[in-house]
């Protein structure tokens, strides 16, 4: 006989007597439990051996508790109940600490990306689910708590607080700039290799636009390579493939390590759009997306600021002018 204070049988045991006591059917516990009638009818016969009791009265045709196994159930019924209430609880407070964030595939991989780190180990019980998508649609869903778009602040809908403004300016590796010293003259820029970005946003900035506000004369842009997202574009100069746009604060870091150069110094565009932290107005508030957002904000304060000058407007800033 098993003496009182000896270690509890294994859960599963009692899972699986439970279930079967429940559906008086070791086939029906097999169904709910999602494992075979033999491994029930298994884990049954070693509970009752732990307990040196019948609790199943078996036929060829069905089983039905025995008085010691309704006593039992009656007894564990109740504390598998709470054991499934405090889990669903456990679980429920855990996502809850899980912020949902949404950017563009730019600003998720050269903004967030490097800071991410530093945030997690500051705050080891929150987590951030980042969604990275250039589909505006996608960053807005209902269960985003807060996205990074490009804009000019006006989302019906959401609260939009400014990250950081908008200016653009031609980057390439230093060895690049070694190889192609006409790449620091803006008159040779169009002879250089140009990295390019496809994409559905048909109004950010491109090459062609970027010299019609610089009034470099072209007759054709030759785009040596064309990726259909911003981050592999800037690896792509990172590497020493040609010159890219680069955009103020995303770049940031790459500049700092000596990854990229600016090698016509500081001609650059500004244009009235800028990079937007977003919330719903009706989204109720919660202490982990408060902090997240108030994270956000800060590394916002501590940017680089560029110049105001040359700022231009969204209908200027059309490719093709």
């Amino acid at each position: 006989m098993k003496q009182p204070g000896k270690s509890l049988p294994p859960l599963d045991y009692l899972l699986a007597f439970e279930s079967a006591a429940r559906s008086q059917s070791f086939a029906g516990a097999a169904r709910e439990l999602n494992i075979s009638e033999s491994a029930i009818s298994r884990k049954i016969r070693l509970l009752e051996q732990y307990y040196e009791i019948p609790l199943f009265l078996r036929t060829h045709r069905s089983v039905s508790l025995t008085p010691q196994g309704h006593a039992m159930f009656g007894k564990i019924s109740p504390a598998l109940d709470a054991l499934r209430t405090a889990s669903r609880e456990m679980l429920s407070e855990h996502q809850k600490n899980t912020v949902t964030l949404a950017a563009t595939n730019s600003v998720a991989a050269l903004w967030l990306m490097p800071r991410l780190r530093r945030f997690n180990q500051s705050n080891k019980h929150l987590k951030i689910m980042l969604v990275a998508s250039d589909n505006d649609q996608e960053c807005l869903a209902e269960n985003i708590d807060l996205a990074i778009l490009r804009g000019d602040g006006n989302w019906p809908g959401f609260r939009a607080r400014l990250l950081f403004g908008e200016t653009v300016f031609p980057v390439c590796s230093p060895g690049y700039l070694e190889k192609n010293p006409k790449a620091s003259d803006l008159a040779g820029l169009p002879e250089c290799d140009l990295i390019g970005v496809s994409n559905a946003h048909v109004e950010w900035m491109n090459w062609p636009t970027w010299f019609a506000h610089k009034d470099v004369a072209i007759s054709q842009t030759d785009q040596a390579v064309l990726f259909n997202t911003y981050p592999l574009a800037i690896q792509a100069a990172v590497d020493g493939l040609g010159m890219a746009l680069g955009w103020g604060h995303l770049v940031d870091h790459l500049l700092e390590a000596g990854k990229l150069v600016r090698p016509v110094g500081r001609n650059d565009v500004r244009t009235n759009h800028g990079y937007f932290l977003l919330c719903s107005k009706k989204s109720p508030s919660f202490p982990e997306r408060d902090i997240v957002q108030e994270w956000l904000l800060q590394e916002s304060a501590k940017r680089q600021r560029y110049h105001t000058r040359a700022v231009i407007t969204a209908a200027e800033q059309k490719p093709g002018r």
